[in-house]
């Protein structure tokens, strides 16, 4: 039998090496990478091939069982984000931008489903006891039975929740605990794996719902090693602006309910405040209609929210115009941009463009196309749209638009509203009513032609 030999992984990407090195060659990291001794082989594993186990029981596709039972908080936007409410023995993971607000939006949580009747535990390993207790007295938060501690050690972590069987935890956050049976700093990629391993195992034997804080890296990702993302059971991102007091709660991952679900709060002085109708907060703002600016009608997991998608065309005393994007993807502005050049003849060369989705908000289904391309021409040729028109489609790169998923509910939420007409592509389902004209058009020429013909 070949003798099994260490292994070697860096701390701030998880690669795995062959050989220590002073520089990770997947991240560019240095003095990042630690040895990981292999697992020791013992009894059980020498025997694994003789000996018999137990026979897995089987089921079939049409087998029935009971949805798992759900416990609300109260907060409908958190239910909503997690598929009707919290589901006993299911492990939870957030992240977010440090100073975002997760561990506001989670005590909060505690003292929702602490009031409830479960029973809750905070456990920080940031904070002081007395500084969380300083957060709940601000928030008014005081009178929830929530227990509290501070602590980084797993063993002892592990330990009191098996005494105290609490039926939620929450641990602020995975990045500062350590466990004794690794040979690694606190939030190594080492230690983050065997905690991670170890609460998830927990939660799953003694039916308590743990919901995880993560730290996340510059580029939004959940620092350490993403194995820690597939061993729970639902991944949720808190995200927002600093300048801005919205903040989207979204699931990107969740075994029990809808994925890329989004519950919107506001942040006040009392914290968290829900927002039950976040299109008219984030058209709250939307004054007369004025060249580059374009409502957009669209979907977040289930739910329709029109937003306001603005943009800025201006001569460029560069060489190289500048393109600047906040709340979309720039690669798709830049396909936006070459097909309204090449179809439509519409050229954007010696322009700086800026785009800006109001009120903080992250769009990122292609169904934004159609509203892009809008405000980038109401912007270049200064001509307003229609203030009681929203619009939606796809942009393919033959210039041709092509529709989208949910035509109905996105109509229902800009009638709600107060707009009376739409731009959407030739092919959508819906022809509209006597509230709502749906202007349709086959591809961008036409769109260009009929609404910017004056330019």
């Amino acid at each position: 039998m070949s003798k099994s030999s260490a292994t070697f992984t860096c701390n701030a990407c998880g690669a795995v090496h062959k050989k220590w090195t002073g520089r990770c060659d997947a991240c560019g990291a240095w003095n990042s990478i630690v040895e990981e001794a292999p697992l020791a082989a013992g009894p059980a594993s020498k025997t694994l091939g003789s000996a018999r186990g137990r026979k897995i029981e089987l089921t079939t596709l049409a087998t029935k069982e009971a949805p798992p039972p759900r416990a609300a908080s109260g907060m409908a936007e958190l239910d909503r984000v997690l598929g009707g409410g919290l589901v006993p023995a299911s492990a939870i993971l957030v992240g977010g931008d440090p100073g975002i607000g997760k561990s506001t939006l989670l005590l909060q949580a505690a003292a929702s489903f602490a009031r409830k009747g479960l029973k809750c535990l905070y456990i920080s390993g940031e904070e002081a006891a007395a500084q969380v207790r300083m957060r709940a007295e601000r928030l008014g938060l005081s009178d929830a039975p929530v227990m509290l501690a501070a602590e980084t050690n797993l063993r002892d972590i592990l330990t009191t929740l098996d005494a105290e069987r609490a039926d939620l935890a929450i641990i602020d956050s995975i990045q500062t605990l350590w466990a004794d049976m690794v040979e690694a700093a606190p939030g190594s990629v080492a230690q983050v794996r065997a905690s991670a391993h170890e609460l998830v195992s927990f939660a799953k034997k003694r039916g308590t719902a743990i919901i995880l804080v993560g730290h996340v890296t510059k580029d939004g990702q959940i620092a350490g090693p993403r194995v820690v993302e597939h061993m729970v059971d639902c991944v949720l991102y808190f995200e927002g602006e600093r300048g801005h007091q919205f903040r989207i709660l979204r699931a990107v991952k969740n075994r029990f309910g809808p994925s890329d679900e989004i519950g919107v709060f506001e942040m006040t002085g009392a914290g968290l405040a829900e927002v039950l109708n976040p299109s008219a907060l984030f058209l709250s703002e939307r004054g007369q209609a004025s060249p580059g600016s374009a409502v957009f009608a669209g979907i977040e997991g289930t739910r329709p929210v029109l937003t306001e998608i603005q943009a800025l065309v201006a001569p460029s005393t560069l060489g190289t115009p500048r393109r600047t994007v906040v709340g979309l993807d720039s690669g798709r502005l830049s396909t936006i941009l070459a097909v309204l050049e090449a179809r439509c003849g519409i050229p954007f060369a010696g322009l700086d463009v800026f785009l800006n989705v109001a009120g903080g908000m992250r769009v990122s289904e292609p169904a934004a196309d159609l509203a892009v391309a809008a405000a980038l021409l109401s912007a270049r040729e200064d001509i307003a749209l229609p203030s009681d028109m929203v619009v939606f489609g796809e942009i393919s790169l033959s210039g041709a638009l092509r529709p989208v998923s949910q035509t109905e509910n996105r109509l229902k939420e800009a009638r709600k509203l107060g707009f009376s007409q739409a731009a959407a592509p030739e092919r959508t389902k819906s022809g509209g009513d006597e509230e709502m004209k749906v202007r349709k058009f086959p591809d961008l020429v036409t769109f260009v032609g009929d609404l910017f013909a004056a330019g």
